[in-house]
């Protein structure tokens, strides 16, 4: 079931930066590409260890929901302007600085995929948590 929820939240997290690049028209970063690259696997990887259900998947998709993660985490840190500029990477075409689309004022695109990401995390947590009792 918890497998079930994740898989839930990748997918609709895929189509969402889907909905947003394509439909919105809003640009995409290479941050925001590197993040789509470990997430788009995850729906595929979580559905194929759904059926059947094998727990073995949490072993798989977590090297990627860990890489996602920590890109989010560095695109949150230098949208707020935190990282230095000298180590900012993407400061030609589209800059991975600047904020394109903000819900409700705070919740930016970056900051979505954290959180994205952290839910996926501890959902895989928890699985790995059911699966050793």
């Amino acid at each position: 079931m918890v497998l079930f929820v994740a898989w839930i939240v990748v997918t609709s997290a895929t189509l969402g930066s889907l909905f947003f690049s394509e439909v919105m028209g809003v640009p995409v970063c290479v941050l925001c590409w590197y993040q789509r690259i470990a997430l788009y696997p995850l729906t595929a990887i979580l559905a194929i260890g759904l059926f059947p259900y094998d727990p073995k998947v949490v072993r798989y998709a977590t090297p990627l929901v860990g890489v996602g993660w920590f890109v989010a985490l560095f695109h949150v840190l230098l949208v707020a302007g935190i990282i230095p500029k000298g180590i900012r990477p993407c400061v030609q075409g589209i800059p991975c600085s600047e904020t394109h689309f903000s819900l409700f004022g705070f919740l930016t695109i970056p900051l979505m995929s954290l959180l994205t990401f952290t839910l996926i995390g501890f959902l895989l947590f928890y699985a790995q948590r059911m699966k050793l009792k």
